[in-house]
């Protein structure tokens, strides 16, 4: 079912295409190893209309860690140069296996906007389906915007150490399982194999049929549960730098779970400090 909140299909925004408050970003970032560039393919074809978000350029460069939540005032000053502002419905996309769609859906819900929905089934879908594709910039037009940093979705590590601790929160971790159990090494260099203790593993990739399309909110909520997650509780969502950990806060979102926030230091600062304890195996 299409939620301009959370997810669209490929009908819904073909049909909503030509909407002057619509707006349309292609996030698609790509893992290194992967050696794709995301925005050298969004200049040569993309959704009409679509504008390219930079989650590595649009990220705090006050960390050291991977591309961290901006700070509001360079989130507003982005949107606002690419025409994305106040009353627009926004619909993102990527062409990316790490699903980097989702991370951009969070982003915009850490900064209090909500008329924000993933492209399910991403660009991939709607290549497939043959419709139609540009490889022009859009016009820009700068558009006010503001923000209300919702605090409440995102999580430090101290406030993460203190939940693995108490378990008082579900920690669902999107990684691979080898990853999750330690088995495989990371890889960014430096980091230690494992996980947090007492997290749930939930590979994000899981979550989604084999077209591309994410599963339904009945087969999500079977996953979760099925990897032992109690989804009466609070969850925290975590993954390797951020990014996937999204794909699990969006099939959350999907279901009805609204008490969820995002680790978004993840396996990147936790597997780093060796002060921290980890967990191998399946617990």
């Amino acid at each position: 079912m299409d939620d301009p909140k959370t997810l669209v299909s490929t009908d819904w925004l073909a049909a909503h295409l030509a909407d002057p408050d619509l707006r349309v970003i292609d996030a698609s970032l790509h893992m290194p190893q992967a050696g794709r560039d995301g925005r050298a393919e969004y200049e040569a074809g993309h959704i009409p209309g679509a504008r390219f978000f930079d989650i590595d350029a649009i990220s705090d460069k006050r960390s050291e860690l991977p591309h961290m939540a901006p700070p509001p005032e360079l989130f507003i000053s982005r949107m606002r140069a690419m025409g994305i502002g106040d009353g627009h419905q926004v619909v993102v996309y990527d062409n990316s296996a790490i699903r980097s769609a989702a991370r951009v859906w969070w982003l915009f819900r850490l900064m209090g906007k909500t008329d924000i929905a993933v492209l399910d089934g991403g660009f991939a879908k709607w290549q497939a389906e043959g419709r139609e594709i540009e490889d022009m910039a859009p016009i820009m037009r700068d558009r006010h915007m503001t923000v209300q940093r919702q605090a409440g979705l995102v999580r430090d590590v101290t406030q993460v150490a203190s939940a693995a601790k108490l378990r008082d929160h579900e920690i669902i971790d999107a990684r691979a399982p080898e990853r999750f159990r330690g088995d495989a090494p990371e890889p960014r260099e430096g980091l230690r194999a494992g996980h947090i203790p007492g997290a749930r593993n939930v590979p994000f990739g899981t979550l989604f049929n084999e077209d591309g399309t994410m599963k339904s909110p009945d087969a999500l909520r079977r996953i979760f549960e099925a990897a032992g997650v109690d989804l009466g509780r609070p969850a925290i969502t975590t993954c390797g730098s951020g990014i996937t950990a999204a794909v699990l806060s969006l099939a959350l979102e999907r279901i009805g779970h609204r008490n969820h926030a995002l680790y978004d230091g993840s396996w990147a600062e936790w597997g780093a400090y060796s002060d921290l304890k980890i967990a191998t195996g399946d617990a």
